[in-house]
């Protein structure tokens, strides 16, 4: 009989023969960083499985992953106008409500399900529902422990694709309708990581590099975000000639970006999936990169927004700071600290430079889905085919025997351009998609009963009023300042003299006429007068 057993990095095809007791290696299938099969028996004679220990690093790594919700739930509210910021902080709680439904329905089965079936390459099919107490009854507890820390790991990551669309759907989308969307983008995602993730799919068996789901995640929601604002057209006066942008609070959207910073870290650290046999030390790289790609990108930022506004601006560095995190998905398990600060601040600069871009082509994309996940994820999965070395590694015990594939090296150590193609084939497939399919999305529900845009009134009172009932005034409104030429500038000064001479002459005729005694109270005042006095 034929026996399979399979971890994060290596699976193997083995042929038992039980009156010999004995097992006989056939063939080295594929070496690839991504998802451990779950429904495995445990071999007790060539320990390649995870253990409680993996379990728990998984568990612990997830519930810090899910705090990147509030981060973006901070970062996306602070930066929309003062009238739709609680509307963008419930939207992201809608994200792990109804993502995470989906998730548990139909998406965990979608990438990890069965997949030996005629299209199991494309997408798995199977354990929908996840439930692992229904599999088997004679499943050891180790092995239903790592399904359930399995299922949440992947789930933090599923419901973080959903909150990069919201973002770039922010005060233009009506509440029920986002239900829907980041119910369906959950599915999308699904599909996406059984291609890269999956032992079967159709990317992992050929070989692609993606450590924390750079394609997966943040090109998937990426594309699907940008697709969302050009469909959903742009704000209001957002492009007028008058047109101002306003932002609530640049403190929130800071103290966001800082959630987010914390929770990339358990985001990239993580995806090695184990902390045994001595892989902890490739999670430990893996942190060291991240950080230190983030410090490149944060250099680059600061002298990249200083030389361009003579400032360090909010919201460019919060976004190049981002991207180079979403840069750093791609190989973080590979990148060496030097080769994470340079793809970091590559990230960062890329991203940069495409905000004139954006505002050339007229794109209303409120929290910078464009540059970040698009911009940053694209670079992010070319930079393995540049950097990537396949050396040893600790991604298990010695029996497990790994090893390096020098043909899937970067471009800096012989590897020639075979990575390169296939890294920037799989961009395109998925970009192509995650455009198709949430295009469809967004057209279905448009068309439906349910609708998708608000209309221009609702987006004027704005969403805080129009869905939860919040009326008021938030005093900690800011306009963004645009740069001010000379010619601006004098314009501006001459406002401020003039008023300050028109308002000084009007108090001294004021004053000139109070103390002629020329003004007498009107009859109408007298009497209102009296009637107070009569009250009291």
């Amino acid at each position: 009989m034929y026996y399979r057993v399979a971890n994060k990095y290596t699976i193997f095809l083995f042929w038992y023969a039980p009156e010999k007791d004995w097992l006989m290696t056939l063939k080295l299938i594929m070496m690839n960083h991504s998802q451990p099969t779950v429904r495995m028996k445990p071999d007790k004679q060539l320990d390649c499985n995870l253990s409680q220990d993996d379990g728990v690093w998984m568990m612990a790594s997830s519930f810090i992953i899910f705090t990147m919700t509030a981060g973006f739930g901070l970062l996306e509210s602070g930066r929309v106008s003062a009238k739709d910021e609680v509307n963008c902080m419930v939207k992201n709680v809608f994200d792990v409500i109804f993502g995470g439904l989906a998730y548990w329905m139909f998406g965990y089965g979608l990438t990890f399900g069965d997949s030996k079936h005629q299209f199991g390459r494309y997408f798995g099919f199977g354990d929908f529902f996840f439930d692992p107490e229904r599999v088997s009854d004679d499943d050891s507890t180790d092995e239903k422990g790592i399904s359930y820390s399995l299922f949440i790991f992947q789930m933090s990551f599923a419901t973080t694709t959903s909150t990069i669309v919201s973002a770039g759907m922010s005060e233009r989308i009506h509440l029920k309708s986002h239900c829907f969307i980041s119910f369906f983008i959950t599915i999308v995602h699904s599909v996406a990581g059984h291609w890269v993730w999956d032992q079967e799919g159709i990317f992992r068996t050929m070989g692609v590099v993606d450590s924390a789901g750079c394609s997966a995640v943040h090109l998937v929601g990426g594309i699907s975000g940008l697709v969302a604002t050009l469909y959903l057209t742009p704000r209001r006066n957002r492009f007028a000639k008058n047109g101002i942008r306003t932002v609530s609070d640049p403190t929130k959207a800071i103290l966001g970006f800082l959630m987010i910073w914390w929770g990339w870290l358990a985001f990239n650290t993580s995806s090695n999936y184990a902390v045994t046999h001595g892989q902890w030390t490739e999670g430990m790289r893996s942190a060291v990169g991240t950080i230190l790609a983030s410090a490149g990108g944060g250099v680059v930022t600061v002298v990249i927004t200083r030389m361009a506004t003579k400032k360090i601006q909010m919201d460019m560095l919060i976004d190049g700071m981002l991207a180079s995190l979403v840069a750093s998905t791609g190989g973080c398990l590979y990148f060496t600290p030097w080769q994470a600060t340079l793809v970091g601040a590559i990230g960062s600069s890329l991203a940069l430079a495409a905000y004139p871009v954006t505002e050339w082509l007229k794109i209303d994309d409120p929290v910078g889905v464009f540059p970040v996940h698009v911009v940053g994820s694209i670079w992010g999965m070319i930079a393995p085919a540049i950097f990537v070395k396949r050396r040893q590694m600790n991604f298990g015990p010695p029996e497990c025997n790994y090893q390096a594939n020098e043909e899937a090296n970067g471009l800096l150590y012989g590897g020639g351009f075979q990575l390169l193609f296939l890294q920037t084939f799989v961009v395109f497939v998925i970009a192509t998609y995650s455009a198709i399919c949430s295009f469809i999305i967004l057209f279905l529900i448009h068309h439906s009963p349910i609708g998708l845009r608000v209309d221009k009134y609702d987006e004027e009172l704005g969403a805080d009023l129009i869905e939860h009932g919040l009326a008021g005034v938030n005093v900690m409104a800011y306009t963004l300042e645009k740069k001010l030429d000379t010619k601006t500038l004098s314009s501006v000064l001459m406002i401020i003299v003039r008023w300050r001479a028109k308002a000084k002459l009007g108090a001294i005729r004021r004053k000139q006429v109070h103390d002629s005694g020329l003004v007498s109270p009107k009859p109408t005042e007298n009497v209102e007068m009296n009637v107070i006095h009569r009250r009291h």
